[in-house]
Parts: structure tokens; C-alpha cells; sequence
């Protein structure tokens, strides 16, 4: 009978996938028809669902993604990329620099790659291409350190990640992702100013103290943000769901009263988005309950255990494969559908194999931000296509290069434990 269940969750699932349904529908339909099937009470679809949204760890999701939305419509992307170009404005290929730095710290603010390219694309993709930068190199930048957002805190998605795998230490998560996130960006850097070199872009203007200083006066107060949540957090202050709220309220003020960039009728539109985003999300992880139910009642996270660990005992191939399928994954489902689906799924394989579900948060992040930029589904790639006019086709592949950069730092990031843990161990967050 579990077997037939079993086929009968997945086939369903994965037609209606196929037959154009949304994620979220074809979850609860495929796990309620499960459900009626193995004989249990329907309720036991409700009730999964409302437990999957029940906990107070969930509030910091709206809170940290309408505080980004304020902070990207608040005036903040322009002094951001005021201060990445006195920092390394100045080098060869110099705004290609600025626009991996810019999203570097606009990432600590709103934790979204569509957010980061949207905001940040806008300005920096048509000033690249103006100063003699190809309009498909400037856009592949924008996309691919955009992801750089994902990893470094306050990231939503992390959030999510930390429910999916039985509320792991948020606090934990957050400070893991910093260094790979900072080492992405420096992978984009070295491999863009070999290409600047090569193609002969332009530099920037000389560096400047005076200028530093005057961007770092300007951009403070934006910043201010990443310190409220990563400081707060580690130091225990208040939880991320507290700080999340604060930031929200911070963001607000910094946007409304010390910039002046936003007006009540602008952020009536900012909080209407972020309603729509949270809407999305929050339909999403409801339907994961009843899915995440079955899951678990068929015992398919052993199956899946028994059977990648009967492919091979090497604990090198066996990350390998998990990656080409996260890869895989990526090209066709959403970020926190993926995040939602495989991470019950795989948390015991890797527990098994001895690793920490703090560093896989990171690589599963890190895989999730590389499906944003690959066809059919990258969101992130539709939104470079559609800011630089430059055709999808077109531009996937001339970003194949720097997507080649990422995938050598997933694979740091999976085979070096210390990029991830060492700063939370030095921390004493595990």
C-alpha cells in the first residue's frame, strides 16, 4: 500500500508540474489525494497546513521582506553604489567592480537576488553599457552577484530553510553564510578584472580617501541595517523574528525621515509588493505541510538515504551527485519550493555522511541562486533580460562563464566545512 502511495504523491505531484500547475497547488493536491487514499482523516490536511505557518520563528519572513522593499524603493541603492565605487570604482574594469561590491551590501539589506538586480540592475547595467562595458557582460554581473544577497544577512530564504530542517539555529545560519557570500563576491571580482583586462574596460576614478569618506557619511544609515540584525542576533539582543521587526521599523524611518526618498504614496505601492511576495510565500510553506506529512509517513527521506548511499560509499561522489541534482532542481522549480521539498529529504543522507545541516544550508542556498539565473524558470534571468533588452538566449550564454565561477565556489563551499562553520564555531553559535 505504501508503495502505491507512494507513486501515486510523486506522479501527481510531478504531472501537474508538467501540465503547467502552480508548485503550491500541486503539492496540496497530490499529498491530499495521498492522504485520502492511505485511509487517514482529512483533517490531517488542515491541520498540517496551519502547523506549517504556527510558530513565531515564521514572523521574521514578512518583516525582513518588507524591510528590504522599503530599503530598495528608500533611496538606498544610489548611495550604495556611491560607496562600492570610492572603494574599487578605481580599478580596471572598475564599475563591473562597483556593481559586485554595491550588491554585496545591498544583500545585507534586502537578502533578494530579484530585488538586488531589479534595484541595482536599473541603475548600473545602462552606466556599464554607456562607458563601453558590453550590455550582456554588464547584465550577467548584475545577475550572478546578486545571489551574493541570498547568503549574507538577513536572508528570508535562510528563514525558510531553518523551519524546513526542524528549526536549526537561525543565528547559526545567518553567520555561515557571510564568508561564502563575501567569497562569491571576490570569485566574481578576480574572474570580471581578468575579462576587464582582456577586453580593455575602462577604470574608474583614482582612489580617494575624501571621496571614501563622504560615500561612507552618505551610505551609514543603510548600513546600519546589517548591524541591527547581525549584531543583535549573535550578541542575543533580541531573536531574528525581533530583529527582523526592528530592522522594519528602522528601514521606515531611515527612508521616510533621514533620506526623504519615500512618500506615503510610495510605500503604499512597497507594502502592496511585499504583501504579493508574502502571499506567495506563505500559500508555498502551507502547502508543504500536508506534502512534508506524507513525506514522512512513507518513509521516503530512508528510501532516498538507502538509495543514494547504495549508489556509493564515497563521501566525495556522493556530495557530487547531490549537488547535480540540486543543480538540476534549480532549472525547473522555485527557490523555496526546492528549499521546502528536498530539504527533509536530504538532511538525514548528509547527517549520515557526517555533515553539519548549518553548512548544507549554504551550499542548498548557494544551488538555489544558480537555478535563479538558468532557464526555464530563473526568475533573476528574466529580470536581466527584460532591464538590458538583451534576449534571453543571448544572454544565458555569455553569463555561462561566470556561472562556471559559482559552481567552483559551491564546490568549495561542499568540500570545505571551515568556509561555512568556522565563523558561528568562533562565535559559539554551534
Amino acid at each position: 500500500m505504501n508503495a502505491t502511495a507512494t507513486a501515486l504523491l510523486l506522479i501527481s505531484f510531478f504531472g501537474m508540474i508538467i501540465l503547467g500547475f502552480h508548485i503550491s497547488y500541486s503539492m496540496m493536491a497530490s499529498a491530499a489525494a495521498t492522504i485520502l487514499y492511505l485511509g487517514l482523516s482529512p483533517t490531517q490536511i488542515i491541520n498540517t497546513m496551519v502547523d506549517s505557518v504556527d510558530g513565531f520563528t515564521f514572523l521574521a519572513i514578512p518583516f525582513f521582506i518588507l524591510s528590504g522593499d522599503i530599503m530598495a524603493h528608500g533611496g538606498i541603492s544610489d548611495r550604495l553604489i556611491l560607496l562600492a565605487d570610492a572603494l574599487v570604482g578605481w580599478m580596471r574594469g572598475g564599475l563591473a567592480m562597483v556593481n559586485i561590491v554595491a550588491s554585496i551590501f545591498f544583500g545585507g539589506i534586502s537578502g533578494s537576488a530579484t530585488a538586488d538586480t531589479a534595484s541595482l540592475g536599473a541603475i548600473l547595467i545602462p552606466m556599464m553599457h554607456k562607458q563601453g562595458y558590453d550590455k550582456e557582460f554588464a547584465t550577467a554581473v548584475t545577475m550572478t552577484s546578486s545571489v551574493q544577497g541570498m547568503l549574507i544577512p538577513p536572508s528570508h530564504n535562510m528563514i525558510i530553510y531553518a523551519m524546513a530542517a526542524g528549526g536549526i539555529s537561525i543565528s547559526a545560519l545567518f553567520m555561515a553564510g557571510i564568508v561564502p557570500g563575501v567569497l562569491l563576491g571576490a570569485a566574481l571580482m578576480v574572474f570580471s578584472y581578468y575579462l576587464s583586462v582582456k577586453r580593455n574596460y575602462p577604470k574608474g576614478t583614482p582612489f580617494s580617501f575624501g571621496n571614501l569618506f563622504r560615500a561612507l557619511k552618505k551610505s551609514i544609515w543603510g548600513l546600519g541595517t546589517v548591524l541591527i540584525v547581525v549584531v543583535g542576533v549573535v550578541k542575543g539582543v533580541f531573536t531574528a523574528t525581533e530583529s527582523a521587526a526592528i530592522a522594519c521599523v528602522y528601514a521606515l524611518v531611515i527612508s521616510m525621515v533621514v533620506y526623504r526618498e519615500l512618500d506615503g504614496k510610495e510605500l503604499l505601492k512597497v507594502v502592496k509588493s511585499s504583501i504579493k511576495t508574502l502571499s506567495t510565500v506563505l500559500i508555498l510553506i502551507s502547502a508543504s505541510g500536508p506534502f512534508g506529512f506524507c513525506i514522512t509517513y512513507l518513509k521516503i527521506p530512508e528510501m532516498v538515504v538507502n538509495g543514494l548511499l547504495g549508489l556509493t560509499d564515497s563521501r566525495f561522489l556522493l556530495l557530487l551527485l547531490i549537488n547535480a541534482i540540486l543543480l538540476v532542481l534549480g532549472t525547473i522549480l522555485g527557490m523555496a519550493s526546492i528549499i521546502i521539498i528536498v530539504t527533509p529529504i536530504l538532511i538525514p543522507v548528509l547527517l549520515n555522511i557526517g555533515m553539519s545541516p548549518i553548512q548544507f544550508g549554504a551550499i542548498l542556498i548557494l544551488n538555489c541562486g544558480i537555478g535563479l539565473i538558468t532557464p526555464p524558470v530563473g526568475g533573476v534571468l528574466f529580470i536581466g533580460s527584460g532591464i538590458s533588452g538583451v534576449p534571453i538566449e543571448r544572454l544565458f550564454k555569455n553569463t555561462l562563464p561566470l556561472l562556471a565561477v559559482m559552481v567552483i565556489v559551491l564546490l568549495l563551499i561542499t568540500y570545505v566545512p571551515a568556509i561555512t562553520l568556522a565563523l558561528p564555531g568562533v562565535l559559539g553559535l554551534i
